[in-house]
């Protein structure tokens, strides 16, 4: 048994009697020994109100307290003494700190219990918290968003059933086996069709039209049709079945599909006028340019591809490191193109005729490509050179560190938000096969109030082991005591491998 005697640096002139007793409470096994003087600078709290308890009825304590001992008059909590420890800070500092390992979910019904509002918190405890709730938030979304794709609404109509089965076999692949199906021979065709637009290039496999031109083997014209048959209906299907048409069209991937299949649709259009019409040639050229456009297809394959829209992703958070290396690369072609003009002009068979023709040769030299066409012929040129392409290491490497981190973060965020959904549905599917659930509600309530499960699941400290993810480096089944996810990123119990506590 611990025993801390916490006394407050200042005091009353004159205190009551009630405000000079000690007050002992036994938090979760560890004895602490208050001042009613203390307790007193925040009589709303739980804590003061234990003060004036010796004019209070059993009952009334019995409200205040787990637990209540007369003869040693100590208060028994049920609660985490670690938590208690920040929390009593407040009668000293006038703010709460949260100790590092804390889940700040927890923490919060922590105060909550000792009546402390959050008001309270310091302001970089405040962040925390709000960053784990917007995770725990994200992960009821994938949490919901699952048991929808599982699911679906009973109480919608035919139609709108069938529109979300054929919406689930287009966009989640997950859902089903006939949609993993479709992911795969999706993948297939756009890997067939940048397959086929790239040996189509080739000049010998080409032929001669009836006027001496090379064009596609016809053959190749002909699995390039039907790719855009699969892509067109694929297009239409999932339009059809969007629960939000506008949002569908104006998304980015969709757009980036709609330009993989216009182009053909374009030139079939454009030939059935006639050969009179493709004879133009701004015709020609719009046809050309069209038929360029079709590889805007492989962007399809980030549809498809998790590890693609994760570097997409990371790269949208990333903007201002790469607005810092595009600013700095500005500055250094600018600056060096400038001095390599004025150092070169000089120079008979000078290569620098201007300073926006400069501009090409500081861009390769401060990548270091180093194309070798243009180059400068003066000492002082190839000094200013020299300089360039140090600068231009610098200036690339200097943003390269965060923009690389961001990515990992952001890449093992993903990786754990992704476990922690699949670890809530696991647990959701264990306490329904046991019987634990109470009545299954219309809308669960869970995860620290962010619309996911009932409140049988938001305690941090379950009496029950409960299996977890198997661990992806030994393969074998490991045990958590706890079904909070608040946890779940960067506490004891937050990764894929933890230990009985």
């Amino acid at each position: 048994m611990i025993t801390t005697h916490i006394r407050g640096e200042e005091s009353f002139p004159n205190p009551p009697e009630e405000d000079r007793a000690e007050i002992v409470v036994n938090i979760g096994g560890v004895k602490q020994v208050l001042y009613g003087d203390v307790l007193n600078r925040y009589p709303e709290t739980r804590l003061a109100e234990l003060v004036d308890c010796s004019l209070k009825s059993p009952e009334e304590i019995s409200l205040l307290c787990d637990d209540y001992d007369p003869d040693t008059g100590e208060f028994y909590f049920d609660r985490d003494p670690e938590a208690f420890k920040c929390v009593v800070e407040l009668y000293y500092y006038g703010e709460i700190h949260m100790k590092r390992g804390i889940c700040p979910i927890c923490f919060m019904k922590e105060m909550d219990f000792w009546k402390i509002g959050a008001d309270f918190l310091d302001e970089c405890c405040k962040c925390q918290l709000k960053e784990v709730q917007d995770e725990l938030a994200e992960i009821a979304e994938r949490v919901r968003t699952i048991l929808v794709d599982r699911e679906g609404d009973p109480s919608a109509g035919r139609c709108q059933r069938f529109q979300t089965s054929l919406w689930r076999l287009m966009e989640k692949p997950e859902s089903s086996v006939p949609a993993h199906v479709i992911a795969i021979l999706s993948f297939i065709f756009i890997l067939i069709s940048s397959v086929v637009m790239c040996i189509g290039t080739i000049p010998e496999l080409q032929v001669e039209d009836s006027e001496g031109n090379l064009t596609e083997h016809p053959t190749l014209e002909v699995i390039e049709t039907v790719c855009i048959g699969w892509f067109t209906i694929e297009y239409i299907l999932r339009l059809i079945s969007s629960p939000n048409k506008i949002k569908f069209v104006l998304s980015f991937m969709n757009i980036i599909d709609f330009m993989a299949i216009m182009p053909f649709f374009v030139v079939l259009i454009l030939t059935s006028f006639g050969a009179g019409v493709m004879e133009l040639a701004n015709v020609q050229q719009a046809v050309q340019a069209l038929r360029i456009m079709r590889i805007a297809r492989i962007f399809k394959l980030a549809r498809h591809s998790s590890g693609l829209q994760t570097l997409t992703s990371a790269l949208k958070s990333s903007l201002k490191e790469l607005g810092l290396l595009l600013m700095y690369m500005g500055v250094g072609v600018f600056l060096f193109s400038a001095l390599g003009y004025t150092m070169e002009q000089n120079h008979p068979d000078t290569l620098f005729t201007s300073i926006p023709q400069s501009f090409w040769w500081a861009v390769i030299t401060m990548t270091t490509v180093g194309y070798g066409d243009v180059y400068p012929k003066t000492t002082l040129g190839r000094c200013n050179a020299a300089i360039s392409f140090l600068c231009g290491v610098i200036a690339i490497a200097l943003p390269i560190h965060p923009i690389i981190n961001n990515f990992v973060l952001f890449y093992n965020k993903q990786q754990v938000l992704d476990t922690a959904a699949k670890h809530e549905i696991e647990l959701m599917a264990l306490r329904s096969s046991e019987g634990e659930l109470r009545a299954a509600p219309e809308r669960h309530e869970h995860v620290c109030r962010a619309g996911v499960w009932d409140s049988s699941m938001s305690s941090c400290h379950s009496d029950t082991y409960l299996p977890l993810l198997k661990d992806p480096r030994g393969g074998r089944q490991t045990i958590c005591t706890r079904s909070n996810l608040a946890c779940f990123q960067r506490y004891p119990c937050g990764h894929v491998q933890c230990t009985p506590q």
